[in-house]
């Protein structure tokens, strides 16, 4: 435990300068079960280009899913509202708002001890006066280390891989490849601070992210 908050205090330390190609995120997800068929999501994603204090993205997510299965299957209907500061130059920033709605499902199954999301989501997105539509897949895999299966106390690896694919012209968007150390604490909340490679055309970004889960 003491090993893991030494290190959040630490990773964004290592990017400290503005120019730095290595950003910051720091992410909340939450769950609210409502009851055993719905439940409510809800996050808030503050991204930096360096440690903390220079704003690249805010991006608040929210929607209600129902469950198809118990536990294993989820379909959800939300919203998202994305704030960017992208950089015009070398010191001015340019404000882009984005209102989204996504329609998502989440299946999970586990092989072995490895428990497996795969995540397929629609978006619709306003940007300014632009609309667009995105089709996103996502596949994740949590590794138990010290405990089998992952429970309270666990320590655990995560990796997972997100692509982004456009409907219109230039299908491809963007891929997200991240590896991570994580802790559950409870069944409640878990922490996961970690390494996220970001490509799009023309562009390779790494971020270090902090992810905190929570189920209420």
């Amino acid at each position: 435990m003491k090993k893991l908050l030494a290190l959040l205090l630490c990773l964004p330390l290592w990017s400290v300068a503005q120019d730095s190609p290595l950003g910051n995120w720091i992410n909340y997800f939450g769950n609210k079960v409502i009851n055993e068929q719905w439940n409510w999501h809800n996050e808030v994603q503050y991204r930096n280009y360096n440690a903390i204090g220079d704003l690249e993205q805010l991006l608040i997510r929210t929607g209600v899913g129902y469950n198809l299965t118990e536990g294993n299957n989820n379909v959800l209907l939300g919203y998202g509202y994305i704030l960017s500061e992208n950089y015009v130059g070398e010191e001015e920033k340019e404000s882009v708002n984005e209102h989204r709605i996504f329609q998502q499902f989440i299946t999970k199954h586990a092989i072995g001890v490895v428990n497996v999301q795969h995540r397929y989501r629609f978006e619709q997105r306003w940007v300014e006066s632009d609309f667009k539509m995105r089709l996103r897949y996502f596949l994740s895999l949590n590794i138990p280390l010290n405990r089998k299966p992952i429970t309270d106390g666990s320590w655990y690896g995560s990796v997972y891989n997100e692509i982004f694919l456009n409907t219109g012209e230039n299908v491809f968007d963007r891929n997200r490849l991240y590896v991570a150390l994580g802790h559950q604490f409870s069944k409640k909340f878990r922490l996961e601070v970690g390494y996220m490679n970001q490509y799009l055309p023309g562009l390779d970004r790494d971020q270090i992210n902090i992810n905190s889960f929570l189920t209420f």
